[in-house]
């Protein structure tokens, strides 16, 4: 499956489902972060997580409410995704603009940390072309 594509956004959601890691943080950090990637090979994409009332959800299109917007380039997205770029070196570099509540999004690290392994597992099944 494509990166940023539907069938990748489902499999992520799927898998996230399946996690009690990804379950438990949900319980505690109540968070809406939507992601723009733009130059895309189908042009715009935005995909979101939302984690409410110790639900989790990744979909299509932008969390409501949200906490917190990320948006880059496919070039950065794909270098991000598959670690040949650092996402805090792309920050750093301007290459990824953040705006909402950065006090938020630290305070719910707990919530990347349980999908690093659901994006791990589905990575391996991504094509970045």
């Amino acid at each position: 499956m494509r990166y940023l594509s539907l069938d990748w956004i489902e499999a992520v959601a799927a898998e996230a489902a399946e996690s009690s890691a990804v379950a438990d943080a949900a319980a505690v950090c109540p968070i809406g972060v939507t992601q723009v990637v733009t130059n895309a090979p189908d042009g715009t994409v935005i995909y979101s997580m939302q984690t409410t009332d110790g639900s989790f959800t990744f979909s299509a299109g932008q969390a409501f409410p949200e906490d917190v917007r990320f948006e880059q380039t496919w070039e950065t997205a794909v270098a991000v995704a598959t670690g040949s770029l650092n996402a805090q070196e792309a920050f750093i570099q301007g290459r990824i603009l953040l705006t909402g509540d950065q006090q938020k999004l630290m305070d719910s690290q707990v919530v990347f940390s349980a999908l690093g392994p659901i994006f791990d597992s589905v990575r391996e099944r991504t094509e970045y072309t």
